[in-house]
């Protein structure tokens, strides 16, 4: 029982001592306080060192930047542009075959669509036999021109016949009639009537002679004219054959130049009619369009070379130059063009489209495509 209040006491007085053992151990406030600024000083220099760096070299980068970006004029306002050739019939026709597919290329001569061409071919057939009269009648005028010229001369030797038998008549007459006044007994009245009537005989054959030379001359007249319409004839049928031969090929529809086939609209079996759209045909020649802002135009200059990034291929370059400069704003050609003299004017900064060539051969890659519309980001160097 008499250990129990020693023990307490001897618990009581130990407790003291770990207390003042254990704020030994931890450290003070204070001693916290002088440990941060220390360390916080030590920090210092290295983050004002890192700050400094990193200015300068914000700086240097900038400048950097500002050099190279000055040299070039760039904008996104850019595409591609091609030419695409839309390829119609032009024959109504039925369509007979389709050779192509879409986006298949395509050679200069290649057949594209084939239409069914008997109605040409008969029509052809048709316009060669009626060549074939027309040079029947043409050969048959040619010869009435060579009776109406044989008349013609047997007319011109009648005339001198019966000129020639007038002039003997005429002779006799004046002789008869000579005697008669020398010596009436010597030449009867019934001599000198048959030799009046032989002189008048005579002159009315040389009258008809030259009436017939007269009615020769006109059928040589008229032969010639036949010849000339059968002449005219012959020239129609002839070009009505080679119109007929020239619609027989219309019926074969030929890729007029390389490209690729877009646009397909036509099938085996359907009817079309002259200029109807079948498919279109995009050559593989192509260019950009870049419209740029006018104020960037001030150093923009044919010739200069261009860096043109394609949207589609952001890992390749492909290069160009500058071809020309448009005449007149995009707005300027628009269908409804800008009236500024009108109503309120607000000043907007105009775009101007640049044609861009790109150099040979980068269009031509058949795994890169360029087609027309496509996005691209033309960078031109001006300094």
């Amino acid at each position: 029982m008499s250990s129990a209040p020693g023990n307490g006491r001897s618990h009581e007085s130990d407790a003291p001592v770990a207390l003042a053992e254990r704020d030994a151990l931890i450290p003070s406030t204070a001693e916290f306080s002088r440990a941060a600024r220390r360390k916080t000083s030590r920090k210092r220099p290295v983050l004002l060192g890192l700050l400094l760096v990193l200015m300068v070299g914000g700086a240097i980068a900038g400048t950097l930047y500002w050099l190279h970006a000055r040299q070039f004029e760039s904008t996104d306002d850019a595409a591609i542009e091609g030419r695409v050739i839309p390829i119609s019939p032009q024959v109504p026709a039925r369509v007979q075959a389709v050779r192509v597919e879409d986006n298949s290329p395509v050679h200069k001569g290649d057949v594209l669509v084939e239409l069914d061409p008997t109605d040409y071919r008969v029509a052809l057939e048709q316009a060669r036999a009626t060549e074939a009269a027309a040079r029947g009648r043409l050969d048959e005028a040619k010869a009435q021109i060579a009776a109406a010229t044989a008349g013609r001369d047997e007319a011109e030797a009648d005339i001198a016949v019966a000129e020639a038998n007038a002039g003997n008549a005429a002779s006799d007459l004046k002789r008869y009639q000579d005697v008669a006044e020398s010596n009436p007994a010597a030449v009867s009245k019934q001599q000198l009537g048959n030799v009046v009537a032989t002189q008048r005989s005579t002159q009315a054959l040389v009258a008809q002679a030259k009436a017939k030379l007269a009615a020769a001359e006109a059928k040589t007249l008229t032969a010639q004219a036949a010849v000339e319409g059968a002449q005219g004839d012959l020239a129609k049928a002839s070009a009505d054959v080679h119109r007929a031969d020239v619609n027989l090929t219309y019926c074969t529809i030929t890729a007029p130049e390389d490209g690729r086939i877009t646009r397909k609209n036509v099938e085996p079996g359907s009817y079309v009619q002259t200029g109807q759209a079948l498919l279109a045909l995009v050559p593989p020649d192509v260019w950009v369009t870049a419209n740029f802002k006018e104020t960037q135009l001030e150093q923009v200059r044919p010739g200069q070379s261009v860096n043109v990034t394609v949207d589609a291929y952001p890992a390749q370059r492909f290069t160009g130059k500058v071809d020309s400069i448009q005449s007149g704003t995009g707005s300027r050609f628009s269908v409804l063009p800008a009236e500024n003299a009108t109503g309120n004017f607000v000043k907007v900064v105009q775009r101007v489209p640049v044609k861009i060539t790109l150099d040979p051969g980068q269009a031509q890659d058949k795994d890169r495509v360029l087609a027309p519309g496509m996005s691209v980001v033309p960078e031109v160097k001006v300094r």
